[in-house]
């Protein structure tokens, strides 16, 4: 019975993260294209930065509750609310984008309307978010400490085949109509819902559950200012929270950066996402775990922010110029997302198997639930600000600081890892 029901709860796991990841990538090369409409093209960047931020800051804000209702009621029926949420939050962007295209020529309308149900969406599908640190919640319940690398690595693989799937099959949808994307997008939240309702276990026993916290306690950035004062985990939590500030934060400002600077289009802007979710899905899904332990986790880290700083040194380099021969063209920014990918591939399953090594078996919901929060903190402050340097200095300014910020990030990690007396060996 023990054989057949871990790896049948990794496998529902895995499910739940894939049709989560596709529903969100088969948008995502969309966004210059739906919120053109909307905006003057002097502020696309920004309002594309602010539609992300406003997300993650719904995460961050919510991410620390979601962990702790699921110590106490469960995963399992926090996974639902979570799915259901991002569904209802997807299809109100959409609503908010049809009646912007339609409201065109009127742009009051597309104001009043559009902008702000697209924001709703956002928020509404970010504060129910918590699909990723309740997945991980599950894995550490499932697997022992030993093996948690290889098994939060089945984070990275679903990721990695979400943006194969989804950025191809949303660039090929739009070719159809621009909405059609939206409208799957939706339809695998619904598939998300039925799979997990259907397949996924309970697996937080009953006597490993925790008592609901105070409101006080709820609030996020004591938790994280909690996590970030624990002396176990504190240094490698900043350096995983500024990493994904620099990573998802400013790789959001990628897609208009692809669109307005390089004049790629939605098909092209696809390709590219499906390259970084083939090399992603490669090295978390086959890599991860022979890498780790030929090289240990805490090289790895290091190995894969170097690799995220040479990807946007790459990518500040790209020219538009070359465009005009197709995107093949462009060796620099398909060499840039590989780079980029091998780099969040290594980085992210590495980092968060130390710091739950170091969580205590009752905590593991609530801890990378704040982990989570953290993360989505930074990812909440990084496309404005990634917004405003692409309006205000130039477009390749997000890059030119992202660069500069690895190198404090990996200064900050090593330094942790040095004072928690683990010296990389």
């Amino acid at each position: 019975m023990v054989s057949w029901k871990r790896p049948s709860t990794l496998l529902c796991v895995f499910l739940t993260l894939l049709y989560d990841r596709v529903g969100e990538s088969v948008v995502f090369p969309l966004l210059t294209f739906l919120v053109a409409p909307l905006v003057p093209v002097s502020q696309l960047g920004l309002v594309i930065g602010l539609l992300g931020g406003s997300y993650t800051m719904a995460q961050f804000l919510a991410t620390p509750v979601i962990g702790s209702l699921s110590d106490h009621f469960g995963r399992r029926p926090v996974l639902l609310v979570c799915i259901a949420g991002s569904a209802v939050g997807v299809g109100l962007f959409g609503v908010g984008a049809g009646l912007g295209g339609a409201a065109s020529g009127w742009g009051w309308l597309a104001m009043v309307g559009g902008l702000p149900l697209m924001f709703a969406g956002r928020i509404l599908d970010g504060a129910t978010g918590g699909t990723a640190s309740t997945a991980q919640a599950v894995i550490a319940d499932t697997t022992p400490p030993e093996r948690r690398a290889r098994a939060f690595g089945l984070i990275g693989l679903a990721f990695g085949l979400g943006f194969i799937i989804g950025p191809g099959l949303g660039g090929w949808l739009a070719d159809m109509h621009l909405q059609l994307p939206i409208a799957v997008a939706v339809a695998v939240a619904l598939l998300n819902f039925l799979v997990t309702f259907l397949l996924l276990p309970e697996t937080l026993p009953p006597r490993a559950r925790q008592p609901l916290p105070s409101l006080a306690q709820l609030n996020p950035f004591r938790q994280v200012l909690q996590l970030l004062q624990d002396p176990r985990v504190g240094g490698l939590s900043l350096g995983f929270g500024l990493f994904f500030l620099v990573f998802n934060g400013f790789t959001t400002i990628l897609v208009p950066f692809l669109s307005l600077v390089l004049a790629w289009q939605a098909v092209d802007v696809g390709r590219a996402f499906v390259l970084v979710g083939v090399v992603a899905a490669l090295v978390q899904g086959v890599l991860i775990g022979p890498l780790s332990r030929w090289l240990g986790e805490q090289r790895l880290t290091m190995l894969g922010i170097g690799l995220v700083l040479a990807g946007y040194l790459l990518i500040s380099l790209a020219q538009p110029e070359a465009h005009a021969q197709g995107p093949m063209a462009q060796p620099a920014m398909y060499s840039a997302v590989v780079l980029l990918a091998m780099g969040i591939g290594v980085t992210a399953p590495s980092l968060r198997a130390m710091i739950s090594r170091r969580l205590a078996a009752g905590s593991q919901g609530r801890g990378l639930g704040s982990l989570q929060a953290l993360q989505s903190l930074g990812t909440s402050i990084g496309p404005p600000v990634a917004g405003v340097l692409f309006t205000s200095l130039a477009p390749r300014a997000p890059f030119w600081v992202a660069i500069v910020a690895l190198v404090i990030v990996a200064a900050l990690t090593s330094g942790a890892l040095q004072r928690q007396h683990q010296p990389l060996a």
